[in-house]
């Protein structure tokens, strides 16, 4: 059976109509978008949906996120990056989650996803030591369980955590700095390894609406031929490569440490940028990164409201469009934007770039930002064949909004309405391939009041272990301040906190 939606206002995101809102029908078969025109042929036993005040979008790309931070909403303020790991990324390690927490962690993240709108998941997953292939098949089946579409990484940091910041190796104690590099990691051919078998497990499951992908953590985190190795594994299958690159002053300070030049330049020296790679976050580039992310197909994923949270500062996001750089946008992870809603993301992103400087020409548009929401993200994730607009042949990953609501009244520019006034209240069905996952609020495939009653009765336990986490790295804390004040104060050759100078030049460490 064939679903019809008849008459309403869509946004295409084409390149016909882009984030101009039109009339149109969509008809959908197999999941598949088959017509959009003025008018479509209904046929008997076709599911018709009245378009009437109705406003068709396509779903979400939420191009960066961590659905393992789930467990950690709502628990830290006012710390940067490198500080924040400390607690989030336990250095010291951690028990093993077993498949069904991860499982459930899974399940709870994608339906406050598929609630507000978001169809896609770029799901950068890591586990505390290792991830190990039942917990990334509990991943997997919940995503088909519930819904949504994904791309789910295995994760990947093969340095001892200490030796990817700089200073920091030589303020701890010698003992503490033992302790560190003796936690176990994984070779480079161990995680190709690994990276082969869950492609050949899980890529292309439910009718090919879950993919893997391959995330080594950083190139200050993971050994060059590990870089190199995901780089080309995923040329050759097709996948996402998904890099963690110049979220911090520090990492920009850790590059020239690390390599005497960027971390940019180090990835093309070492054959790691490629088309099917996405840097997350990207916001300490210079302008001869962003030059070269340009000139190799290198997509960025930016993340506004994390980036605020954890200071990081603010992403090149004129300099990235000047350039010609697919950008998409990104929650990050719950622990530093304590939420998956995109709605969130694209407004602040259209906001946050207005303040850049008085040339308004320049400024941060609503249309912009829905394109990084919805066809640039599914550029970054390399579902740009079947996602990201309203077109034939897409896969029918669509959102429908009630326009009778507040947000739309009085009804004036759509577009600019669905950026700036509307926070996911008004959306009445979700579709993904077709299907409606999301119906006036309710989940259609999963019990939300059983999941959510079953994560209550675990987080008393749950609670407990991070306390004693927190404790057991709180004496890391006294050098990596040191390290990130320190960090604050080296010329990098950019500036992205606001109030600041530029750096003259980069600093040289040889």
């Amino acid at each position: 059976m064939a679903t019809v939606i008849k008459d309403a206002t869509v946004i295409t995101m084409d390149a016909a109509t882009g984030s101009t809102p039109v009339t149109r029908s969509v008809r959908i078969e197999d999941g598949v978008i088959t017509h959009v025109d003025r008018t479509v042929e209904v046929r008997e036993g076709d599911h018709v949906i009245d378009g009437t005040d109705r406003l068709v979008a396509p779903g979400f790309v939420n191009a960066h996120t961590h659905s393992w931070e789930y467990l950690y909403k709502g628990r830290y303020d006012n710390l940067p990056l490198e500080l924040w790991m400390l607690l989030s990324y336990p250095i010291l390690g951690l028990e093993p989650l077993s498949p069904e927490l991860v499982g459930l962690r899974s399940r709870l993240f994608a339906m406050e996803s598929l609630k507000n709108g978001v169809t896609t998941l770029v799901d950068d997953v890591l586990e505390t030591p290792t991830q190990d292939h039942a917990q990334l098949a509990a991943v997997f089946d919940a995503y088909e369980q519930v819904g949504i579409r994904a791309n789910v990484s295995g994760h990947v940091i093969n340095r001892p955590f200490v030796d990817t910041l700089p200073f920091v190796a030589d303020m701890l104690p010698p003992d503490l700095v033992a302790d560190v590099r003796t936690q176990p990691l994984l070779t480079a051919d161990e995680y190709l390894d690994y990276s082969r078998a869950a492609i050949d497990t899980h890529h292309g499951r439910a009718g090919g609406r879950l993919r893997y992908m391959l995330a080594p953590s950083g190139p200050q985190r993971c050994t060059d031929d590990l870089l190199a190795g995901a780089t080309d594994l995923g040329l050759d299958r097709g996948l996402e490569i998904h890099v963690h690159v110049l979220e911090t002053r520090v990492q920009a300070v850790t590059g020239h440490e690390l390599y005497g030049t960027t971390l940019v330049e180090h990835l093309a020296a070492i054959g790691a940028l490629s088309p099917n790679t996405t840097f997350a976050h990207g916001i300490w580039v210079t302008d001869a990164d962003v030059e070269l992310i340009a000139d190799r197909g290198v997509s960025v994923s930016h993340n506004p409201i994390s980036n605020l949270k954890l200071g990081s500062g603010l992403a090149p996001w004129r300099r990235y469009h000047d350039a010609g750089v697919t950008l998409g946008l990104g929650s990050d992870g719950c622990s530093s934007s304590d939420s998956p809603r995109l709605h969130e993301v694209m407004k602040t992103a259209a906001l946050l770039h207005k303040v850049g400087g008085p040339d308004f020409s320049t400024w941060s548009t609503a249309a912009e930002a829905l394109s990084a929401a919805t066809v640039g993200g599914a550029r970054t994730a390399m579902l740009h064949d079947r996602a990201g607009s309203v077109e034939v042949g897409k896969r029918a990953d669509l959102n429908v909004y009630d326009l009778g609501t507040l947000a739309f009244t009085p009804r004036s520019r759509l577009d600019n309405q669905l950026v700036y006034s509307e926070n996911g209240s008004s959306l009445v069905y979700v579709l993904v391939d077709g299907e409606v996952v999301v119906d006036h609020g309710r989940l259609t495939r999963v019990d939300e009041e059983a999941a959510i009653a079953e994560l209550r009765e675990l987080m008393p336990k749950i609670a407990e272990w991070q306390d004693a986490l927190d404790t057991r790295n709180d004496v890391f804390v006294p050098a990596f301040t040191d390290m990130h004040r320190r960090c604050a104060e080296m010329p990098v050759g950019v500036e992205r906190w606001t109030g600041q100078e530029p750096s003259r030049s980069p600093v040289r460490v040889r």
